[in-house]
C-alpha cells in the first residue's frame, strides 16, 4: 500500500489495520452470498492475501473498495466453478456398448477360460507370466528375483504367450 501523509507506519502496521477492521464485514459480506461460512472464510482470507501482494498499487483509501471488489471476483469465480463441477457430476458415464446380460455371461466364461489355461501353464512358464502381467515387473526384475538369466525369462514368457495364443484361437 503506497505509503501516504495519512499512514503512520510500515505497511505491514497499515495492512493489519486493514485487516481488523475489514475482515469481518468481508466475511459477511461473502456469507450473505454463498450461505457457506466456511468458504466465506477462504474467499476472505484470500482477497486478503490478494490485497497484500498487490499492496505496492493500492492506496490505502480505496483499499475498502478494493477488498469488496476482489471478494465479490473471487466468490464469482468460485461459483462458476461449482456450475462446472456439478455439469460434470450429472453427465452420465457413457459407455461405448452397453453390457447386455449375454455380454456379462461371455465375459465371464471367457475369464474362466483364460485363467484355466493359465494354471494349466507349467509352472515356470507361469510364474514368469504372472510376474510380468500381474506385478508389472521387467524381465530383469524377474530374472533377478528368480535367480536367472534375462534371456531364461524371454524364453519362458515366449512359451507362455504360446500356449495363452493357442487357447485364444480355440475361442
Amino acid at each position: 500500500m503506497k505509503p501516504d501523509a495519512h499512514s503512520n507506519g510500515s505497511e505491514q502496521q497499515l495492512f493489519k489495520q486493514l485487516f481488523d477492521q475489514y475482515y469481518e464485514a468481508i466475511r459477511n459480506f461473502l456469507f450473505y452470498k454463498s450461505g457457506d461460512l466456511t468458504l466465506s472464510e477462504d474467499l476472505t482470507q484470500e482477497a486478503f492475501l490478494i490485497l497484500w501482494k498487490k499492496r505496492s498499487n493500492i492506496n490505502p483509501d480505496k483499499a475498502k473498495s478494493y477488498l469488496y471488489t476482489i471478494a465479490n471476483n473471487l466468490f464469482l469465480n468460485e461459483i462458476k466453478h461449482q456450475k462446472v463441477v456439478f455439469k460434470f457430476q450429472q453427465q452420465p458415464v457413457s459407455n461405448t456398448f452397453k453390457e447386455t446380460p449375454q455380454f456379462q455371461m461371455e465375459e465371464e466364461e471367457f475369464k474362466d477360460r483364460l485363467m484355466n489355461a493359465i494354471n494349466d501353464l507349467p509352472e515356470k512358464n507361469r510364474v514368469v507370466f504372472l510376474m510380468n502381467r500381474i506385478e508389472k515387473l521387467t524381465y530383469k526384475e524377474i530374472a533377478d528375483r528368480l535367480d536367472l538369466s534375462v534371456k531364461a525369462v524371454e524364453k519362458r514368457m515366449h512359451k507362455a504367450l504360446i500356449e495363452l495364443r493357442k487357447l485364444s484361437y480355440k475361442i
